[in-house]
């Protein structure tokens, strides 16, 4: 079975120049982390110069891509009927980030084979985490 699902599209970087720049990004979901998808982004298209990557909720996601959602450090919103907007809030500035809404659909119906949404908890290692919790508090 599939526990690990890896998705790359085709996002638009909108900087501060008039410049847009079209970039590879990978989605990723692991039923192992199943609250959470991570989303990387390569090294040119990062001011360090090296991959970085957000991991934020499955579940802001899904709202996104057909309202506003987000408050925080990650914020996603439709844009127009066929884009989506995704925005990461960090101390060094905005990065905005448009996608196609279909791309983002087919990865959220991909992550849902692995783990139905609402039954995350199923597929939490409760023993595990609280195992590692107690391995460094001695």
């Amino acid at each position: 079975m599939i526990t690990v699902i890896e998705q790359t599209v085709q996002a638009r970087l909108v900087a501060t120049a008039p410049k847009v720049e079209t970039l590879p990004v990978t989605l990723c979901y692991d039923r192992a982390d199943p609250f959470a998808v991570r989303m990387g982004f390569p090294a040119p298209a990062t001011l360090e110069g090296v991959e970085v990557s957000w991991t934020f909720g499955r579940e802001l996601l899904e709202a996104g891509v057909d309202r506003p959602a987000g408050c925080g450090d990650v914020r996603v919103r439709p844009y127009g009927t066929d884009r989506t907007v995704v925005e990461f809030h960090a101390p060094e500035g905005v990065a905005i980030v448009l996608m196609a809404t279909a791309d983002l659909h087919q990865f959220l119906a991909r992550t849902a084979e692995v783990v139905p949404p609402g039954l995350e908890h199923l597929y939490l290692d409760v023993d595990h985490g609280l195992a590692e919790l107690m391995r460094d508090s001695r």
